[in-house]
């Protein structure tokens, strides 16, 4: 019998309460590495010093350091102090686009910006997440900035997202899946999407394969 004058301890669940994933049973991260250990703390140094640096004001230093690592990057681009980038040798930026003060490029997987986009300030695009239901391991998926799009302020991009030709996105708005060329689009208040755990079936796939708790619960709606 517990001691009702000892406090209960949180890691233990109780028979309504959803499980607990065991972080350390997790991938890490340098799954997502795709280089040497010396080249990754290379790059968070000249990132540093050259990029992120907001006191370096010249973005032909950060086009060329970025490139010294890998990314591609096409001419008359604008990239202003704070940006950061989690992987140069998985970036592609067209000609003349601009990426604003503050944008961070977590990019684990491969991320393709075509021309002329505009990436305004704090914007944040990912293409990792995590195993949610399962081992919390890292998930990854392409996204894909098509020419002429424009991402606004403090904008949220997941993985696995495409922006189509021409698309604009309001701002501190959160996107994900396909956008079609040629719309504007934003998501309004929070809302609840669904249980976190669901009771999985004999044979039935987990979220090993999926990237965002949205899309997971999305395909299981249509399904």
């Amino acid at each position: 019998m517990t001691d009702p004058g000892t406090a209960p301890d949180p890691g233990q669940p109780t028979g309504t309460d959803p499980p607990v994933i065991d972080l350390s049973a997790a991938s890490g991260h340098r799954v997502a590495w795709d280089r040497p250990a010396w080249v990754v703390a290379s790059w968070r140094l000249c990132e540093l010093l050259a990029v992120r640096n907001p006191f370096q004001p010249s973005s032909a230093i950060r086009a060329a350091v970025l490139r010294a690592f890998g990314a591609r990057i096409g001419s008359r681009v604008i990239l202003r102090p704070g940006l950061r980038v989690q992987f140069p040798w998985k970036l592609r930026i067209g000609d003349r686009s601009w990426v604003g003060e503050d944008v961070w490029l977590h990019n684990q997987d491969q991320l393709d910006i075509g021309s002329d986009v505009v990436l305004s300030q704090q914007s944040f695009v990912t293409t990792g997440s995590h195993a949610h239901r399962t081992d919390m391991g890292l998930r990854t998926r392409p996204v894909v900035i098509e020419n002429g799009v424009w991402v606004t302020a403090r904008c949220t991009v997941l993985a696995g997202t495409r922006l189509g030709r021409s698309a604009l996105v309001l701002p501190a708005s959160v996107v994900s899946g396909t956008v079609p060329a040629g719309v504007i689009v934003g998501q309004g208040r929070s809302a609840v999407i669904g249980p976190r755990f669901i009771p999985t079936r004999p044979g039935a796939p987990d979220d090993r394969g999926s990237t965002q708790p949205e899309q997971a619960d999305r395909d299981r709606q249509h399904r």
